[in-house]
């Protein structure tokens, strides 16, 4: 065989799974390019803080869909970078989370690239096309 060939790939253009992956990589990429120092999860984490001041541990896991001993993991690691902070709850029991100065800048920088990261990602797209894109990509996620 060439290897200068392409590789005959087979039955995977024809699955869905296949197709997900490859749109996800090319997001990521263009996601890391423009973001420098947050990945996309911690992004979103950063979002549902800033969004729902005081939220738990617990509840912030669930709203992300993530297992919540993970979720302690990451928080350490985004309190270490003083990008949040843990605030003793009403019960004693829980800490809420708040994003700290440093936080609500960095996630304010990191929007503004995502922005134009989103435009990128969607300039093939028209405006009917991604709004199908999304609702069709709702329903798989149901």
């Amino acid at each position: 065989m060439d290897p200068k060939q392409k590789l005959n790939q087979g039955a995977l253009p024809q699955l869905l799974g296949y197709r997900l992956r490859l749109a996800q990589q090319a997001v990521f990429r263009d996601f890391a390019a423009s973001v420098q120092g947050l990945s996309p999860g911690r992004v979103g984490l950063l979002i549902f803080i800033d969004a729902n001041p005081g939220v738990t541990q617990s509840r912030l896991a669930e709203a992300a869909e993530r297992d919540r001993s993970t979720m302690v993991g990451v928080l350490d690691q985004l309190e270490a970078r003083s990008l949040i902070e843990r605030r003793r709850g009403a019960d004693r029991r829980t800490n809420g989370l708040w994003l700290t100065r440093a936080g609500r800048t960095l996630l304010a920088r990191a929007l503004r690239a995502i922005a134009g990261h989103e435009q990128r990602i969607a300039a093939r797209l028209s405006a009917v096309e991604r709004r199908q894109l999304f609702a069709l990509l709702a329903k798989i996620s149901r």
